[in-house]
């Protein structure tokens, strides 16, 4: 077994996090002085948003726990866990109460306040979130190299780069949706609208937990390595004359960066059992060399 490729400090949980906790209370005092739903909504949604960081800050710390007798493929997977929690809670409390607020806005509606402070709050929480955007950004297309996005996001195994990605492009998309509710609930003297803006937002943040809780199911269940991994160490291993015919690929990842590979290679009669060892042992170190975060690789030498 070889060590997992070393594991990067999570910069963009820490810039999301920080950012977060710089609006959060802001909003909330805002909301609470004018009374705007849409800016509650916000506030929901940053509050639930430093949890959610924070929570995979936990998660990250849980996974890098060293392999154990009772866990013996480590302790990687459970950032996935902790990823599945983070969708729920973005589908409960920040679609939910979000929708919720709007809802009961839309039913007790407050005559609109002065919006001055909510716009230099929403002014100052897109910069914040910008920023952060942009250094989850440089990260996930560090990892994703030159897919398209959606394909990037599907096949990403670290939670911690995608699920910042998707929270901060939709804390984006909710100021600019709050911003127009706001606006448009003054300019026409309609409080209604302000209150349809946060059922949007709810609606928003529950969308992308649905797509965060999916992506979390297919980790959490078992995932293996893409076609054209496989279809490279079938063709590493059969470049090797002795090896006269291969077992299935089967692999799974236990770790955003970790993975595990069982693989059977069938050898002539004529092969000897120390020179079938030699060619396990040159196969094993390309597929190591192509394919790092294969980490452990059991490779089964029939005859």
């Amino acid at each position: 077994m070889t060590q997992p490729p070393p594991r990067e400090s999570p910069l963009a949980l820490y810039g999301a996090v920080a950012a977060n906790v710089a609006i959060a209370g802001t909003k909330f005092t805002v909301a609470a002085l004018t009374g705007s739903s849409a800016m509650l909504s916000e506030a929901v949604h940053s509050t639930v948003d430093t949890g959610n960081g924070l929570l995979m800050l936990w998660g990250v710390h849980r996974s890098r726990r060293p392999a154990n007798d009772v866990h013996p493929f480590g302790h990687g997977r459970e950032l996935y866990f902790w990823s599945l929690i983070v969708a729920v809670l973005n589908f409960g409390l920040g679609g939910g109460v979000s929708f919720y607020e709007g809802v009961r806005h839309w039913r007790h509606p407050q005559p609109p306040q002065d919006p001055f402070w909510n716009y230099v709050v929403l002014a100052a929480a897109f910069v914040f979130e910008s920023i952060s955007f942009a250094i989850a950004w440089r990260e996930f297309r560090r990892e994703a190299r030159d897919r398209p996005l959606w394909q990037a996001l599907r096949l990403s195994k670290d939670p911690t780069n995608y699920t910042v990605v998707a929270e901060d492009g939709a804390a984006l998309a909710g100021l600019v949706i709050a911003a127009i509710g706001i606006a448009l609930a003054d300019a026409l003297g309609r409080p209604q609208i302000d209150a349809a803006a946060s059922m949007l937002i709810g609606l928003l943040l529950a969308g992308v937990a649905v797509l965060l809780v999916r992506e979390a199911r297919g980790l959490l269940v078992g995932e293996g390595v893409q076609p054209q991994t496989a279809r490279f160490i079938v063709e590493a291993a059969r470049a090797h004359e002795e090896v006269v015919a291969t077992g299935p690929v089967l692999s799974m990842y236990t770790g955003s960066n970790e993975a595990l590979l069982v693989l059977d290679l069938r050898f002539g009669p004529e092969v000897t059992t120390s020179r079938a060892a030699e060619v396990g042992e040159q196969i094993r170190a390309v597929i190591r060399e192509r394919y790092p975060m294969l980490t452990r690789i059991h490779l089964g030498l029939m005859r």
